[in-house]
């Protein structure tokens, strides 16, 4: 049996973390311990490690009637018991239970809704199992990308919604470009060197800086998506040449004095477009992008939450 001090602190905790949820919480006789509702949601929350009471709620239904409609509801188990296993209810342990409690205390510093995997445990064994088929089926396609160092679940905590997580590889344009030459007006001299690396997204032609040391060559994950790019190389290699002109270009101002008069010439100085060396090579990001009551996207590779998703059509990154 969990004892009653404990038992209390645990439902106290839980209420934290509903409540980051934004579910409306209630106390509720025993022997269960709280229920939650939200958006057409109940949940019922059970803190217990006695086998028979969970076994109990386990094979237990519940419903709840709101304005004479009657919603099932859904049965939330916290246990310290690591072997007990449950058929019908979401099973939280020490692990859910540390997490959930800590970034309940974050979504409220953030003042953020916290997002919650309410999966019972049989679907979500189901689940994690299909998933890991499908993750071990090799995709047999090898394309240059950024390594993935955020897993689906850290994606999904990041973007705070909860949903169907997909990985796509955006594709960019990875840049190089050189630029030398210089020119000289009066007693004046512009030189126009320049030497950088750079990236652009091939679906919506936004600009950021990338590493072009840290991609890799290898073979992507079964069930991953390869979005095709929407801009050419070439209209990238237009683009980065424009707006390097541009960057480098000076006006020069040269003072004179003739008598008593003094009067100042203008010149704008660009650089020439022949000195100008642009190397680019398409690569892919890696995105986690999560479906439930929102889109959201998270890069995969940098862990960061994106400003809009890519369907959009508006700016990632």
């Amino acid at each position: 049996m969990m004892e009653h001090d404990m038992r209390e602190k645990a439902k106290n905790a839980m209420r934290l973390i509903l409540e980051a949820a934004r579910f409306e919480v209630e106390e509720v006789d025993d022997p269960l311990d709280l229920s939650a509702v939200r958006d057409g949601t109940c949940l019922l929350v059970l803190c217990s490690n006695d086998r028979d009471q969970i076994s109990q709620f386990d094979k237990t239904n519940y419903s709840l009637m709101i304005d004479d409609h009657e919603m099932n509801c859904k049965k939330l188990l916290f246990s310290l018991e690591k072997d007990v296993a449950t058929e019908n209810c979401i099973q939280w342990g020490v692990d859910e239970f540390v997490r959930y409690t800590g970034e309940a205390v974050l979504a409220d510093i953030l003042n953020r809704e916290l997002a919650l995997d309410l999966t019972p445990s049989k679907a979500k064994k189901t689940a994690v199992a299909a998933a890991a088929a499908e993750k071990e089926e090799p995709s047999g396609i090898t394309i240059p990308h950024f390594p993935i160092k955020i897993s689906e679940q850290a994606a999904i905590r990041t973007g705070g919604v909860q949903g169907a997580a997909k990985l796509r590889f955006i594709p960019y344009f990875l840049f190089h470009y050189q630029s030398s030459g210089e020119q000289v007006y009066k007693d004046r001299r512009i030189p126009f060197d320049a030497d950088g690396w750079g990236a652009i997204n091939a679906i919506n032609g936004i600009k950021i800086d990338l590493d072009g040391k840290l991609v890799e060559d290898t073979e992507i994950p079964g069930g991953a998506e390869v979005c095709d790019p929407h801009i050419r190389k070439e209209e990238a290699t237009e683009r980065i040449v424009s707006e390097l002109i541009d960057r480098l270009t000076q006006k020069v101002r040269i003072k004179q004095e003739k008598g008593d008069a003094i009067f100042y010439e203008e010149k704008i100085l660009k650089p020439d477009k022949k000195n100008i060396t642009v190397d680019a090579k398409q690569v892919y990001i890696p995105v986690w992008q999560i479906r439930g009551k929102k889109i959201v996207e998270v890069n995969a590779f940098t862990g960061e939450l994106l400003s809009e998703p890519m369907d959009e059509g508006v700016e990632v990154f």
